[in-house]
């Protein structure tokens, strides 16, 4: 029946009503929405303010466009020195010292094992260090991390496979896109957009920012080490410029006792002694352990802190270090101090990051993208305005109000996602546009043909609505998986466009179908029409 109840009118009016008071926000600049915050009184709760806007991506508002690149030669040295410190620690717990130590090699690691038991003893163990591969959805592969090949005099060589390179770059480029996301943005309010580029790549795109530099430097390599200092010409140790000895290379023991990655916060602060800049930091509950257990055991000897390969500070211990924090110091300035922070805080990359682009993005092309696109939205709208309201007169009003409010409700729920709006996007709501009206004038065909058929007024709206239905739902769905399967095959604006569309077609079955019945069952109710009014 052409009838709703109060309740119904109260819940789609509700529904509307909260769409356009979401999409408010996204009308005004950041500056004016954080000023409107601060003028709304304490006792207002937060989920009342409308506080997401919908973020302008790259092509509307300008900024910096980086393509980066996992540098692979880099990734198999981490690695490598990761399965050199696992053999140690294997051979540690069988029992079994190796001849002359354990050296990297271009692909991996090699240790000698002269006499036969011991080999026999190590091997099983050592070769539990070759993992297979696997992911979370296909499972086990098939393939594992490490080819491990028996040579002369009892030399066994760990290499990684190709597969395993593969598996480990893959796994490295996924943990640096979150840890070039903390770095970048450690407050949560630059937006950037960072996303994988082929097996090796990260395309990182920050609206707004119009120097490069900025996210270069804070992109460099912050890898924090705490070791021992060692004795010149011992096997396990390396030599490293030391900042405090003016670059000379130091001796410095190659086990690592506390790595960065064990660090909870990082915090720029002072020397209340000296007044120089310094970090402070605090460990987690493993590597405060760590910590404590290894000042204890060496109270009298230099500790290393080991900054990116070099040596910036070598304080003595004097006594055991329990409390899981302490300090960074080595002549930082406050810039210095501040970039360090946020590097050890958003913890280190698997392997270092090459630049492969970087361009700026200029304002001014946005604007006249902005422009463009809203010109194009209001000829659009202002076409299908007047060709529905001289088409189907009363309804082609209704159908009008609907189109704003479907307009309204997708910049609504684009603020609710806080999504980001790029030029195919405005060409998106434009499509939506169409894709809106031609559920109206398949609704009123309808209607048209049944009361041509003979029935009443509220008979034909309501079979024209009822039998319209279908058609409506078999159309939207079909273009929403075409959307779909853009949005996740598709990246950058393909996907902006994608997300447009869907919304787009949500909000179009919600005005087309529901909204619309709503306001012709009170427009009749009102009127009372003998004949339909088109």
């Amino acid at each position: 029946m052409l009838r709703f109840t109060r309740t119904k009118i109260a819940l789609t009016l509700g529904t509307v009503l909260l769409g356009l008071i979401l999409a408010v926000p996204s009308f005004f600049s950041k500056e004016e929405r954080q000023a409107y915050l601060k003028a709304i009184p304490s006792w207002v709760p937060s989920w009342l303010v409308p506080q997401r806007a919908i973020v302008l991506g790259l092509d509307l508002q300008g900024g910096s466009h980086l393509l980066l690149e996992v540098d692979r030669a880099d990734l198999i040295r981490t690695l490598s020195i990761q399965l050199r410190d696992d053999v140690r620690r294997t051979l540690r717990e069988v029992g079994v010292n190796p001849t002359g130590g354990i050296q990297i090699t271009p692909r991996g690691v090699q240790v000698r094992i002269a006499d036969e038991a011991a080999r026999a003893k190590a091997l099983p163990k050592l070769r539990a260090l070759s993992q297979p591969i696997s992911n979370a959805i296909l499972g086990e592969s098939g393939g594992r991390t490490l080819d491990i090949v028996e040579g002369a005099d009892g030399l066994i060589q760990f290499n990684f496979s190709d597969a395993g390179l593969t598996d480990r770059t893959r796994r490295a480029v996924d943990q640096a896109i979150e840890v070039v996301r903390r770095r970048i943005d450690p407050n949560g309010t630059v937006e950037p957009s960072i996303q994988r580029q082929g097996a090796d790549r990260i395309l990182v795109q920050i609206p707004g920012l119009q120097d490069p530099s900025e996210v270069k430097n804070n992109l460099n390599p912050a890898k924090l080490e705490f070791r021992l200092m060692g004795d010149a010409g011992s096997t396990d140790v390396e030599m490293l410029p030391s900042r405090e000895a003016g670059g000379q290379r130091v001796p410095v023991e190659r086990r690592i006792i506390v790595a960065g990655s064990e660090l909870t916060d990082a915090q720029p602060g002072f020397d209340q002694r000296t007044n120089e800049p310094i970090v402070n930091f605090r460990f987690t509950l493993k590597g405060a352990q760590a910590f404590a257990e290894a000042t204890t055991q060496n109270v009298g000897r230099p500790l290393a802190i080991v900054l990116d390969g070099e040596v910036i500070s070598a304080p003595r211990i004097l006594q055991p270090i329990t409390g899981g924090q302490g300090q960074i110091s080595g002549r930082f300035t406050v810039e210095e101090v501040n970039r360090l922070s946020v590097q050890l805080r958003s913890g280190a990359l698997p392997a270092k990051l090459t630049i492969v682009e970087a361009r700026t993005v200029g304002p001014g092309l946005g604007r006249d993208s902005i422009d463009a696109g809203i010109k194009a939205t209001l000829y659009a709208a202002i076409f299908v305005v007047v060709y529905m309201f001289w088409t189907y007169g009363v309804f082609g009003f209704i159908a009008n109000i609907a189109l704003l409010v479907h307009v309204g409700l997708i910049f609504g729920l684009m603020s609710m996602l806080e999504a980001t709006l790029t030029l195919p996007g405005i060409a998106g709501i434009v499509l939506t546009i169409g894709t809106a009206v031609d559920s109206n004038v398949l609704i009123y065909e309808r209607i048209r043909e049944e009361a041509r058929a003979g029935r009443s007024v509220v008979s034909a709206i309501q079979a024209g609505f009822d039998r319209a239905f279908a058609t409506i739902i078999d159309s939207n769905s079909t273009m929403a998986i075409a959307a779909l399967i853009l949005f996740f095959m598709g990246s950058g604006p393909v996907r902006g466009f994608a997300v447009v569309f869907v919304l787009g077609i949500l909000t179009t079955v919600i005005t087309a179908v529901t909204m619309t019945r709503m306001m012709i069952a009170l427009w009749y109710s009102w009127a009372r029409p003998k004949t339909i009014p088109f």
